[in-house]
């Protein structure tokens, strides 16, 4: 029988929050109003989705769209997987609470090669054919975006109606202004698809065939022979999207301030696949930043960009900002920089109190491999920037590399830890800690679109390499070494550079399994249900050329045989149009045998690669302006010259919310109403906001206590008011009063009141008020209740629950169910009596099972407010 949201999204799920759908940025459109409607749907669990940039520009550009509506879903986690199942209800979008299968068009975001076994986890939860051709009429239209999608859709071709090829910020309006117009004239689904494949960027497999040769050519003469990929400018503006309430992966605001890259690293996919290059107005990042933090509460920001450090007026806007909110405890991070751009500016932008992390990516271990990469690195460059993050104050360092590169040599493989002993050995500064790192070795798989799309990898030799690196490693001290595991880079490349045929192995792995969840919690599992897919597609003979290696482009490239049935060949990807051309992908493949390096395109001459022109636009960068003066690092140790204390509920929806994420929510409202709190001193300075006791999750409470320490003295109804405005309505504000600073509600904190609901097994009806009074007398009337309670530690300690309890009387039996109202003790030394406490003490009077179904806290009670002292010994 399918069950409501509502009775699914219950405390014993992980993360109830994430399921809501009321994090403060959400669009609640009226359904009956919207002519189309869309669910973006995130194939990963909602802490990955709902911070992902792209997600939510693409949200929010859909939202500001005239009669059109836009709901979000991602992938439940298996608990709640389970649950949907059971009762047989599908997956459902998270404002709307509707079903998947309501919507007219469900795009999913493909930016990983495995990542399609959850776009089929997520379809079967919401009821919906997994392919193409066995979709009903009046279905869902299916569509894919992202980079994999991009790159190479063939793998995925049979799982969705179309893809969508590129930015996305222009292209989805065009397909929601089809749609509409479709519906309106009645077409079949079969001439909607027809009237979007006119689209440029858009991609509709059933118009296309593979050809012996592998070559992929349309079966009708209306379709384009070969799809556009889109190209679009950046919009900081759209950037300022949904706050979660649970801890997201990127729990920050994250503006773009570059678009594309021009390095030409001749691994990077996405290098080659976001040309041209689009630089953002300083004026509009700073705006954007500026509302985006005010907005959002969030007490950091992020930057982003393929290479943030190719961003020129980058020294300047992170100043600016750096400067303006000096005084509010915010960092900034950079995810991705350059190490010979990295300088003194770059360092006070990231550096102070709450010092990032610093990231470079050399990749290569040699200079020779540099070149062949294409990195434009020196190691005069690295040793520089490097020197500049030691002199800064940073001790630590995360490097990225790379193995199995085309033409790398044992030597070059063994550079890498010779680079880091020549670090550390060149940045030893006097009485200062030794400089360690963190490194990160990767397995280069080839990408299509790029110089090396044809070259083959071999996992046995990856095995080899990184055994080379291990005992190369394995004396060095304040170096940590991370290495992919080899199985996940060997199914990417399988998969990424597949052609169709590969369908029925990706449906196959999912019903074994495989899922981005298993891949890093179970693994051999995972891999083996693609082991086993291959095996059954009767393709393991091409899984083998990836695990002993096909070829080495550099070897097999000298033979001239070779290099005509290498490079000619049709390729699955061949029909979408990237922009760049392929006779110059050959060329640069064969620049980089001769280590032969290529100029970045912004800033000096263009290379020729063929993007530029009428359909993809020119490389637009925007020239630096002065660098402000650096006005210092912020400072967490200002005086705290005021305490505040509110009573505040906890109702409704936010119940479901973990004390975590309530102290966040707090913090943020703070900054959203631009309220003078105080921070902790140290390293990480917090906001000095305290909750006197944590609620269990899922209960409610309408007497809870916070306090508040405020730098600058405020009327307190005037804060109370501010705060409120910034706080959902489920949690109310009810009174605040000031308080010394000498004493915190949590250290005065002595009692609680419940009132809690109990359902006890085998009650006859008739009986119930009798059975439950006489429970009651028999607790009250015991002297002891001993339970035995298991510290953290393990260690198990006997405690007499009937000390804790001070109150206890009995307001209801309703069909079994009573009501009763208890108070009890409530210490910060772990002194409780919580609600489930009360339900072992009914079990041990009552000798059978009894289950709390709701707990409500009345009020707290502190030393200084209490009515009566308290009799605790």
């Amino acid at each position: 029988m399918t069950a409501t949201i509502h009775s699914l999204l219950t405390p014993e799920i992980t993360k109830p929050a994430r399921y809501l759908g009321n994090e403060l940025g959400a669009r609640h459109k009226p359904w009956e109003s919207a002519d189309v409607r869309w669910v973006l749907t995130y194939p990963e669990v909602y802490e990955v989705g709902a911070s992902n940039l792209g997600h939510i520009i693409l949200y929010n550009v859909l939202n500001a769209q005239p009669h059109q509506l836009c709901d979000r879903a991602y992938l439940p986690a298996p608990d709640l997987a389970a649950k949907l199942r059971a009762t047989e209800t599908p997956l459902f979008a998270l404002e709307s609470r509707r079903s998947l299968t309501e919507f007219d068009i469900l795009g999913f975001s493909l930016s990983y090669e495995l990542g399609a076994t959850n776009v089929l986890e997520m379809l079967d939860l919401a009821g919906i054919a997994l392919v193409w051709q066995e979709r009903a009429e009046e279905a869902p239209l299916i569509f894919a975006g992202g980079q994999t999608a991009t790159s190479n859709p063939e793998p995925y071709a049979d799982f969705f109606d179309f893809l969508a090829l590129g930015d996305g910020e222009e292209l989805l309006p065009e397909i929601g202004l089809i749609l509409s117009d479709g519906k309106a004239a009645g077409l079949s689904r079969e001439a909607l698809l027809l009237d979007l494949a006119q689209v440029p960027g858009v991609y509709v497999p059933r118009f296309y065939a593979v050809s012996d040769d592998g070559a992929v050519h349309p079966t009708r003469s209306d379709v384009p022979p070969r799809v556009l990929r889109r190209v679009a400018r950046p919009l900081p503006a759209y950037s300022t999207g949904l706050v979660p309430f649970v801890e997201t992966v990127h729990d920050r605001l994250t503006v773009e301030i570059r678009r594309g890259c021009t390095r030409g690293c001749r691994f990077c996919q996405p290098g080659m696949l976001t040309r041209p290059a689009h630089d953002v107005e300083p004026e509009q990042v700073v705006d954007a930043i500026e509302r985006g933090m005010r907005a959002t509460g969030y007490n950091e920001f992020s930057l982003l960009s393929l290479s943030c450090s190719d961003y020129l007026a980058l020294p300047a806007v992170g100043m600016d900002i750096k400067n303006r909110l000096k005084d509010e405890n915010i960092s900034l991070s950079l995810p991705s920089q350059r190490v010979d751009r990295f300088d003194e500016n770059i360092a006070h932008i990231i550096g102070g109190i709450r010092k990032s992390g610093l990231t470079f990516a050399p990749e290569a271990g040699t200079q020779r491999m540099r070149d062949v990469i294409n990195k434009g690195l020196t190691n005069e460059e690295l040793l520089r920037g490097i020197k500049t993050a030691v002199e800064q104050g940073w001790d630590k360092v995360k490097l990225y590399f790379m193995i199995g590169l085309p033409g790398e040599t044992d030597a070059d493989v063994i550079g890498i830890a010779e680079t880091i002993r020549w670090l550390r050995r060149e940045c030893r500064a006097p009485k200062r800690r030794r400089l360690d790192f963190n490194v990160t070795i990767s397995n280069f798989t080839p990408k299509p679109h790029t110089p090396f799309q044809w070259h083959s990898v071999s996992t046995a030799e990856f095995l080899r390499k990184q055994a080379l690196l291990r005992a190369e490693f394995q004396m060095m001290r304040g170096v940590k070494v991370n290495f992919t595991d080899v199985r996940i880079s060997a199914m990417e490349d399988f998969v990424g550079r597949g052609d169709r045929r590969l369908a029925p192995v990706v449906r196959r792995a999912w019903e074994l399994g495989a899922g981005m969840d298993s891949w890093w919690e179970s693994l051999d599992k995972a891999f083996g249900a693609w082991e086993q897919a291959i095996g059954e597609a009767g393709l393991d003979w091409k899984y083998r050329q990836v695990d002993a290696g096909e070829w080495d482009v550099t070897a097999a490239l000298a033979a001239d045989g070779d290099r005509e049935r290498l490079l000619d060949a049709p390729l699955p990807w061949d029909h979408i149009d990237s922009g760049v051309d392929k006779g110059w992908l050959k060329a640069d493949l064969q620049r980089a045998l001769e280590a032969a390096t290529v100029p970045d395109c912004s800033y000096e001459g263009c290379s020729q690669c063929g993007v530029c022109g009428l359909d993809f636009g020119h490389n637009i960068v925007v020239e630096p302006p002065p660098i402000p003066t650096f006005a210092g690092h912020s400072r967490s140790d200002c005086p705290r010259v005021q305490r505040l204390r509110m009573r505040f509920g906890k109702v409704g929806a936010m119940r479901l919310i973990s004390h975590l994420d309530l102290v966040r929510l707090f913090d943020r409202a703070v900054r959203r109403a631009s309220l003078p709190i105080a921070f902790t001193n140290g390293y990480h300075p917090g906001p000095r906001i305290s909750i006197a006791n944590a609620l269990s999750l899922g209960a409610t409470g309408s007497g809870e206590i916070v306090d508040f320490d405020l730098k600058n003295r405020m009327e307190p109804e005037q804060f109370r008011q501010q705060l409120a405005a910034q706080l959902p309505p489920e949690i109310p504000l009810h009174n605040i009063e000031e308080v010394s600073l000498k004493a915190s509600a949590t250290s005065l904190l002595e009692r609680a009141e419940y009132q809690v609901a109990i359902a006890a097994a085998d009650v006859k009806q008739s009986a119930a008020a009798e059975q439950w009074l006489a429970w009651v007398r028999a607790i009250v009337e015991r002297a002891d209740i001993p339970w035995e309670k298991t510290a953290k530690s393990g260690k198990v300690r006997e405690v007499n629950l009937r000390d804790r309890l001070y109150d206890l009387e009995l307001l209801s039996v309703v069909e079994g169910v009573a009501t009763l109202r208890y108070i009890g003790s409530c210490r910060n030394d772990g002194t409780l009596l919580q609600p489930d406490h009360l339900t072992i003490m009914f079990e041990r009077v009552g000798d059978r099972e009894f289950q709390l179904q709701h707990a409500h806290r009345h009020q707290l009670f502190l030393r200084a407010d209490s009515e009566e002292p308290s009799t605790d010994s």
